[in-house]
Order: C-alpha cells, then structure tokens, then sequence
C-alpha cells in the first residue's frame, strides 16, 4: 500500500489549495478514505471522510462549509479543496486508507502553512 499526498504549501488567509493522495498497492475504488491533519504540538485531527463511491460525505464542523472531499477512483486519487483558509488550518495533512481487519495506512503528508 503506498499513499502519496502533494499539493500543499504556503498560502494567504482567505487563499485556496487542492490536495492529492494517490493510491497504489491495493483497490481504491472499494474502500472508503479520509483525510487528516496534525497541527504544530497538537495531535492527529480527522477531518474528513468520503466513502468508497464518492457519494457520501463528512466533514469535521471546523471545515464544514469550506472543504471539499472528492475522489476519481479511474485515477486511484483522492482530493481535497481547501478553500477560505485560515491560519488555523495550518498543519500537515494526511491521507488515510482503511482497509480490511481495520488495517490503517497513510502517507508522508503534506504541509499546509496559511499565513499572512
């Protein structure tokens, strides 16, 4: 199972930024995925799910409204439209697969900095 995230960076409050996960090693399309993020000095926060069609959603409150969880299982890629940033949502961020026997990966991640 290898998950790699990219498309972070530094961005302005109020800026935007798409992250990507790409999955190999095992079939994307039948599990559902999420993301996650770890904040300077904080533990690990779920921030959002989406099930293994697509078709189901959730969001942690702080995001609701602003992220947006998607994925193309014809690209084994999962996604992440973070708009309105805030400085609050600086961290670094990670995508996580659970596949079967609640077996649990993850990738490098990616940092986000939202700073003026």
């Amino acid at each position: 199972v290898q998950l790699v995230e990219s498309g972070g960076g530094l961005v302005q409050p109020g800026g935007s930024l798409r992250l990507s996960c790409a999955a190999s090693g095992f079939t994307f399309s039948r599990y559902a995925m999420s993301w996650h993020r770890q904040a300077p000095g904080k533990g690990l926060e779920w921030v959002s799910s989406i099930n293994s069609g697509g078709g189901s959603t959730t969001y942690t409150d702080s995001v609701k409204g602003r992220f947006t969880i998607s994925r193309d299982n014809a690209k084994n890629t999962l996604y992440l439209q973070m708009n309105s940033l805030m400085p609050e949502d600086t961290a670094v961020y990670y995508c996580r697969a659970t596949l079967d026997y609640g077996r649990q990966y993850r990738g490098q991640g990616t940092q986000v900095t939202v700073s003026s």
